[in-house]
C-alpha cells in the first residue's frame, strides 16, 4: 500500500462530549489551535446546534483557526444543518458532518424510522448539506450492527447525493480488528461511489481495540481515521490519535502509509488538553503517559544507555520530548548510577562505584526514587543519603483576603539542617502561588511550576482512623528552575501542606544541583 491517511480529530466534539471532559470556549479554541500545529487534516470544532456556546465555539475556530479543515457534527435535520453551516460561515475551508443511525437498534427504538424512510432522509439530508458545502461528511451511527446489504445502500445513496467521506463507525466499540478489516474490503468493491470519495473509520474503545480497528481499517482500505487527543471521548473513548499516527510512522515498513502530522507537537497537544480539562493521561498511556519513555528497571536502563534502540522503538524527540527519562530507583542497575552520576560530575568506576552503589541501593529500599538531592548525599558520602541542607516544611498560615480584590497571604516557616528556622511571607492571587513565592524566597531559588499531580488514597476500611476518614494526598509536581525541570513529591493528610511539602522537596533538588555545579565550576554557577 502507499498513500496518506487523514487524520480527523474529534477532540473538540465526541472527546469533548464525554464526562469530566467539558471544555471552555476559550479552552476549545486553545485547543484548536494546537490541533492546527500538529496539523492534522480535519478539526472537528463541535456540534454547532446543540447549544449557543458549542455554536460560538465552532463559529470561533472557524474563524480564528488556520490550517485544518473546520467541521461541524450535524443530525439529518434542516436545522442542524443550517446551524452547522451559519457557524462554519467564516472557514476558508469547511466541512459539515451529517450523521443518521443506520442498524435495526436505531431505526426501531431511536428513530422510529423505517429502512426506507432512512434511506430516503439520507439521500435528501446529504443533497441539502452539499448545497451548504463542497466538503460534507456521512456517517452511518452504529454501522457494525447495521444488516450489510442495508449499509451498502446507505452508504452509496449518501455518495450520489454528495458526501466526499463515507464514514463507517463502530459507535458501541463492539467489532474486532478482523470483522473491521473484512467490512471495509467488501465496503470498497461493494459501494458505488464518485472517484474521490474516501472512506473512514471511527472507532471506539470498548473493548480496548479502537486503535487496532482503526489500523484494520486503513488495511482493509479507509484513507481517514476520526480519533482523537489522549484518546478521550464517549464512555471509553476514542482510538487515540497520537497512538494510530506513531503506529503508521513507526511501522511504515508493515503499513506503507502516512500521514501528515507533525509528530514533534503530539506531547504539546496533549498537554494542551490536559490544561484546558484538567485531566491527565494515565502514567502507563503509550506516548504520551509519564512513563511512556521512561526506564528503571537495570536491565532496560543497561540496553537503553548502550543503544536506545535495544528497549525504544521511536525516538522521544519524535513527539516533542527532549529526551527519555531514567529513573533512578530499586530496580536500577550499577550502568545507570554511573551516567546519572556523570552528569553530576562524578566518574564511578571499580570500587568507588560499588561502594556507592551498594549506599545507592539502601536508601532506593527505604524510598523508592532518590531524586537528585539525595544522589547528591550518597555520592558526597553523607550518611544515608540524607542531606544536612535540606529544608523541611514546619508551619504553613494562608491569611484570606477580606477585600474582594484582595490576594491571600501565605505565611511559611521552614526548617534547615544548617541554617535552622526561617520565615517569609508573600502574597499572590493563589494561595498555593503564596506560598510557593515565599519558600522560593527564603530558598533563593525561583520556579515556576509545569504541573501538579495528586492522589486521594484511601484508609482502609477495616482499620478505622481517629480523624474518621485517616486517608492522605500524594502529591507529585514538577518544576523548572534557572538550570533545568525538577520532581518532588510529598504525602500529607491535607492538600496545601502537601503541595508545598512537594514543591519544597523539587527546590531541594534543584538546589542541591546548583551547589554541585557551583562546586565543579564556581565561574560558571
Amino acid at each position: 500500500m502507499t498513500g496518506t491517511v487523514r487524520i480527523f480529530d474529534t477532540t473538540l466534539r465526541d472527546g469533548e462530549q464525554a464526562p469530566g471532559f467539558s471544555m471552555t470556549e476559550a479552552g476549545k479554541l486553545a485547543m484548536a489551535h494546537a490541533l492546527a500545529r500538529l496539523n492534522v487534516d480535519v478539526v472537528e470544532a463541535g456540534f454547532a446546534a446543540a447549544s449557543p456556546g458549542d455554536f460560538r465555539a465552532v463559529a470561533r475556530i472557524a474563524a480564528e483557526v488556520d490550517g485544518p479543515v473546520i467541521c461541524s457534527l450535524a443530525r439529518a435535520t434542516r436545522g442542524d444543518i443550517e446551524a452547522a453551516a451559519a457557524a462554519l460561515e467564516a472557514a476558508p475551508r469547511k466541512r459539515i458532518h451529517v450523521f443518521l443511525g443506520t442498524s435495526p437498534l436505531h431505526r426501531e427504538h431511536k428513530l422510529n424510522m423505517s429502512p426506507q424512510a432512512v434511506l430516503e432522509r439520507i439521500g435528501t439530508m446529504v443533497a441539502f448539506a452539499r448545497e451548504h458545502a463542497e466538503d460534507v461528511e456521512f456517517s452511518a451511527e452504529d454501522a457494525i450492527r447495521t444488516e450489510r446489504g442495508f449499509l451498502v445502500e446507505a452508504l452509496s445513496i449518501a455518495a450520489r447525493a454528495g458526501a466526499t467521506t463515507l464514514n463507517v463507525p463502530d459507535t458501541v466499540g463492539y467489532a474486532t480488528p478482523e470483522e473491521i478489516y473484512e467490512l471495509f474490503c467488501s465496503l470498497r468493491k461493494q459501494v458505488e461511489r464518485p472517484r474521490g470519495v474516501i472512506f473512514s473509520a471511527h472507532c471506539h474503545d470498548d473493548l480496548g481495540m479502537a486503535v487496532a480497528n482503526s489500523l484494520a481499517a486503513v488495511r482493509g482500505g479507509a484513507r481517514q481515521i476520526e480519533c482523537a487527543v489522549n484518546g478521550i471521548g464517549e464512555r471509553a473513548g476514542n482510538c487515540a490519535l497520537e497512538d494510530a499516527v506513531m503506529a503508521l510512522h513507526t511501522r511504515r515498513d508493515a503499513f506503507g502509509l502516512t500521514t501528515g502530522i507533525d509528530t514533534r507537537q503530539i506531547m504539546a497537544a496533549s498537554r494542551t488538553l490536559s490544561q484546558v480539562t484538567n485531566t491527565h493521561p494515565p502514567r502507563n498511556k503509550a506516548i504520551v503517559g509519564a512513563n511512556a519513555f521512561a526506564h528503571e528497571a537495570g536491565i532496560h536502563q543497561h540496553g537503553v544507555l548502550a543503544k536506545r534502540e535495544t528497549y525504544e522503538i521511536m525516538k522521544p524527540e519524535d513527539v516533542g520530548l527532549a529526551s527519555n527519562a531514567i529513573v533512578l530507583g530499586k530496580h536500577s542497575g550499577k550502568h545507570a548510577l554511573a551516567a546519572r552520576a556523570r552528569e553530576l560530575g562524578w566518574t564511578l568506576e571499580g570500587e568507588a562505584l560499588e561502594q556507592a552503589f551498594a549506599a545507592f541501593k539502601a536508601v532506593a529500599d527505604e524510598v523508592g526514587l532518590v531524586d537528585s538531592a539525595r544522589l547528591i548525599a550518597i555520592l558526597e558520602g553523607e550518611a544515608e543519603g540524607t542531606p544536612a541542607n535540606l529544608w523541611a516544611l514546619s508551619r504553613l498560615e494562608i491569611r484570606a483576603p477580606i477585600a474582594a480584590n484582595g490576594q491571600p497571604i501565605a505565611r511559611v516557616e521552614l526548617d534547615h539542617g544548617e541554617r535552622g528556622r526561617v520565615t517569609d511571607l508573600a502574597h499572590a492571587p493563589g494561595a498555593l502561588d503564596a506560598a510557593f513565592q515565599a519558600v522560593s524566597q527564603i530558598m533563593d531559588m525561583p520556579a515556576r511550576v509545569e504541573a501538579i499531580e495528586m492522589q486521594y488514597i484511601a484508609a482502609d476500611p477495616g482499620e478505622p482512623a481517629e480523624d474518621g476518614q485517616g486517608a492522605d494526598v500524594l502529591v507529585e509536581i514538577q518544576i523548572s528552575a534557572a538550570h533545568g525541570s525538577f520532581a518532588g513529591r510529598a504525602r500529607g493528610r491535607d492538600i496545601i501542606p502537601a503541595c508545598v511539602s512537594a514543591f519544597i522537596d523539587a527546590l531541594n533538588n534543584a538546589c542541591a544541583v546548583r551547589r554541585r555545579r557551583k562546586a565543579l565550576s564556581p565561574a560558571a554557577a
